[in-house]
C-alpha cells in the first residue's frame, strides 16, 4: 500500500489529456469498491463477530463522522483546488490528511486480517482501488504547489508509510485489547469517502457519454466486491 504512493509518477509520463480521461473512471470504480467493500464485506463480518447489536452501527456512524470532521478541519477535498493563493497551504494539508488517512487505513486493514485473512484481502483491495486515483491527484497538486518531482515522490511515499505504522500498531495492541471494532469503524470511513468525496466528483459532467462511463465504472466496482463475496465467503 505504501508503494502505491509512487503511482503519482505516472503523471510525469502520461499526457494530460490521457490522464484526464482515465482519472474520473478510476475515481468512479474506487467509489464503487469502497461502498461495496463496506456493504458486502465489512458490515456483515462485523455483525457476525460482534453480533447484530447497536454497537456495530454506532461504530459505523463514528467512522463516518470522524472522517467528516477530519475533512472539515483540514479543508481537504478531492476536487483539488488550483487557485494560486491556495496551492501552497493545500499541499501541506494534502500530506497531513493523506498521512492520517493511511494510518487509519493500516489500523482497519490489520484488524480485518486478524478477523479473517479473506476479509483483510478484501479490505486492502478496496482501499488500494481508492489510493490509485487519489495518489495521482495528490501528486499533481504537490507539483502545481511548487514541490520538485523528487520531493513530491519522497513525501508522498513517507505519507504512505503511515499505513505500515497503523498496521503494526494494531498487531501490537491485538494481544491486549479487542480490535474488532475497527472493522465497522472502517466501514463508516469507506462509506464516507465513497459517498461524500468520490461520488460528487463523478456526477459533475453534463455529457451523457461521460456520465454513462462513470456510472458503469461505479457499478463495476460494486460488482467486483460482490463477486468476491460470493466466490470467497469469509470464514470465521
Amino acid at each position: 500500500m505504501s508503494m502505491i504512493a509512487l503511482v503519482g509518477s505516472l503523471t510525469l509520463i502520461l499526457k494530460q489529456e490521457t490522464l484526464n480521461k482515465v482519472l474520473l473512471p478510476l475515481v468512479a470504480f474506487a467509489a464503487g469498491s469502497l461502498i461495496g467493500g463496506a456493504l458486502f464485506h465489512m458490515i456483515p463480518a462485523s455483525v457476525h463477530v460482534m453480533g447484530n447489536n447497536l454497537s456495530v452501527y454506532l461504530w459505523i456512524v463514528a467512522g463516518f463522522l470522524i472522517f467528516l470532521a477530519l475533512e472539515q478541519f483540514l479543508n481537504w477535498h478531492h476536487s483539488h483546488q488550483t487557485d494560486a493563493d491556495k496551492r501552497e497551504p493545500l499541499t501541506y494539508l494534502i500530506l497531513i490528511a493523506d498521512g492520517l488517512h493511511n494510518f487509519i487505513g493500516g489500523l482497519f486493514v490489520a484488524a480485518s486480517f486478524l478477523i479473517d485473512v479473506r476479509l483483510g484481502i478484501t479490505a486492502w483491495l478496496a482501499a488500494a482501488a481508492h489510493e490509485v486515483p487519489q495518489e495521482l491527484g495528490d501528486f499533481a497538486i504537490l507539483l502545481h504547489g511548487g514541490w520538485s518531482k523528487s520531493a513530491a515522490l519522497l513525501y508522498n511515499f513517507l505519507s504512505g508509510l503511515m499505513f505500515l505504522v497503523g498496521g503494526l500498531v494494531v498487531y501490537a495492541l491485538s494481544t491486549t485489547i479487542n480490535v474488532d471494532f475497527l472493522v465497522p469503524f472502517a466501514a463508516g470511513n469507506f462509506l464516507y469517502i465513497g459517498a461524500a468525496d468520490l461520488i460528487p466528483e463523478i456526477k459533475k459532467s453534463s455529457q451523457v457519454q461521460e456520465n454513462l462511463i462513470h456510472f458503469v465504472a461505479f457499478v463495476l466496482g460494486l460488482a467486483v466486491l460482490l463477486a468476491m463475496r460470493l466466490a470467497f465467503p469469509h470464514a470465521h
